[in-house]
Order: C-alpha cells, then sequence, then structure tokens
C-alpha cells in the first residue's frame, strides 16, 4: 500500500549514476603497463575492491583525516596490494590521480530507471532533489555530467557540516523541497548509510538494492528493518508512493 508523498530525496552514486561502472572504464583507461596482463574477470575484481573501499578510507574523508586525493589513491593501492602489484610511488600516484580526475567525467551515465521515474514523479507533482555524502560542487558537475541537469534540489556534505546518517543532511533536503520529513522518502543503495540513516531522521527510508546490480558496499549479510522498503529498481518506488 502506498504513502502519500509530497517529495522523494535520493542518493547519487549507485543509485541514480552507476558510479562502479564508471570507475572501472576510467581505472582502465589511465592504467599503468604493469596491468596489460589483466583479464576481464581480473579488471571485474579490481574495479569491485576498489569500489567498495572496505578499508573504510572514503569514511576517513568524511570525517576529515584524509583529502579526497588521498582516499582515492589509498583505495587504488589497496586494489593493486591484492592484485599482486607494486604500490606506485608518490609521483606516480599523483601523476594517477590527476589523469583520473580527469578521465572520470566521461563516463559518468544515469542508470536506465532514472528518467523514467523522474518523469512519473513530475507527473504527480511530487517534487524531488539529492543528498549526497560529498562535497555540492562536485556532485552538480557529476549530475550535470550524467545529463541529470533537471534535478535542481542537491545537498553536500558542504552545505550543512553534516554527513549522511546526521539527521541534519536529511533535513537540510527535505526543507529545500518544501516538504516535512514525514512526507519525504530517501532513496540510496547504502542500507544503513541511506535507508535506515533516513528512516531514523524521519523520512521513509527505501533500500535500492538493484536486482542483478548490486551496490559495491552492499553487505550480504544486510537485512533491512521492517520499516525500511526494498526495491529491486527505481521504478518500484511508484509502488511504495
Amino acid at each position: 500500500m502506498g504513502r502519500f508523498l509530497d517529495a522523494v530525496l535520493f542518493d547519487i552514486d549507485e543509485t541514480l549514476i552507476d558510479l562502479q561502472a564508471a570507475m572501472g572504464t576510467t581505472l582502465q583507461a589511465v592504467s599503468a603497463d604493469d596491468l596489460t596482463h589483466f583479464t576481464a574477470a581480473d579488471w571485474e575484481a579490481y574495479t569491485s575492491l576498489f569500489a567498495a573501499d572496505p578499508q573504510g578510507h572514503y569514511n576517513a574523508y568524511l570525517a576529515g583525516r584524509l583529502s579526497f586525493a588521498d582516499q582515492r589513491v589509498l583505495r587504488l593501492q589497496h586494489a593493486r596490494e591484492q592484485a599482486g602489484l607494486a604500490p606506485l610511488d608518490s609521483d606516480a600516484a599523483r601523476a594517477w590521480n590527476q589523469a583520473y580526475e580527469q578521465a572520470l567525467p566521461q563516463y559518468f551515465r544515469a542508470f536506465d530507471d532514472v528518467d523514467p521515474l523522474l518523469d512519473a514523479l513530475e507527473a504527480r507533482g511530487i517534487a524531488y532533489g539529492a543528498v549526497s555524502n560529498n562535497v555540492h560542487d562536485y556532485q552538480r558537475a557529476k549530475l550535470d555530467a550524467a545529463g541529470l541537469q533537471r534535478i535542481k534540489v542537491l545537498v553536500g556534505i558542504d552545505t550543512v557540516g553534516a554527513a549522511k546518517p546526521e539527521p541534519a543532511i536529511f533535513h537540510e533536503g527535505v526543507r529545500l523541497l518544501g516538504s516535512t520529513p514525514e512526507r519525504t522518502a530517501y532513496v540510496g543503495d547504502n542500507l544503513q548509510v541511506d535507508a535506515v540513516g533516513a528512516a531514523g531522521a524521519g523520512l521513509l527510508g527505501v533500500w535500492l538494492d538493484r536486482t542483478g546490480n548490486p551496490s559495491p558496499v552492499r553487505d550480504e549479510r544486510a537485512v533491512a528493518p521492517s520499516e525500511v522498503p526494498t526495491i529491486g529498481s527505481l521504478g518500484e518506488l511508484l509502488e511504495l508512493i
């Protein structure tokens, strides 16, 4: 049974934009000569590890302990180590990061189910926007590069000085959409940070567990609590609202 909602907020990476695919293409585009032996399976494992960030370097960036560039390089070094490759020295790492940063935006693509859902929300008069655990301007450029200029409302971690799952960042998105938490849904691929976090902030938290294309941060042991519905694609959101 659907709920009456005035607004929907979205996570960006792996929810609206297929960042893991963009990362994988970019990693191959800027790869060093010592990766030429990689098979397709090697590249898949390498990209998955880089995207999943099991050592939590991105969280360290959110906590202010690492720069954005440093967290990216550390994720690369870990992926290289697990692939049996020597770490890059500081000069090589700096050059790699610059090449990666320049190439990555070329490959930002929205998932196929994004525009049809936004069309449907507009037809129903439901406002929408995005709340992301990255800085506003970086994510604004990402949305635009992926053809999602229609998403006007965007809250980044620098907007209110908070990161998901802190309530303040969700509430700022709600405020900008002119809604209230109880009449707003938040959809994201990270069960705890996105869906459970939004539910804790008083929103309808929705876990997007993409069928056939799981999030790199998905925990196979994860079970959504009863108050958090799970959808396999964005199109299924319409059944909830």
